[in-house]
């Protein structure tokens, strides 16, 4: 009776394990804006697997360059980029347009 109550035990948390570790944890997107010449906000904190996406408010083109890391292609009004972040680190983003306009983004 033991051996099979372990047995029972063993294989529920077989079971318990494998489906915990199948569910995937859930991913963010989270939003920022270019408008008037800024990212807004400018400095964000995701965590590894979210997404982040700029859309360009401003009534001029704009981009968002992370050197080396990503490049959008030149946002028009109401244009997006999305960039998925799958390491963790900080992550500095600038218009290469317009160089004064920065931004952040810290991964963890």
């Amino acid at each position: 009776m033991i051996q099979r109550a372990s047995l029972s035990r063993a294989v529920r948390l077989a079971f318990t394990a494998a489906v915990l570790g199948a569910t995937p944890l859930r991913a963010e997107t989270i939003k920022v804006t270019i408008d008037n010449f800024t990212f807004t906000p400018a400095d964000v904190t995701v965590k590894v697997g979210d997404t982040v996406t700029w859309t360009n408010h401003d009534d001029i083109p704009h981009t968002v360059v992370s050197a080396g890391k990503y490049r959008s292609k030149t946002l028009d009004t109401d244009d997006s980029f999305s960039f998925t972040f799958a390491a963790s680190g900080d992550y500095k983003y600038f218009c290469s347009l317009h160089p004064h306009m920065t931004g952040m983004i810290k991964v963890e």
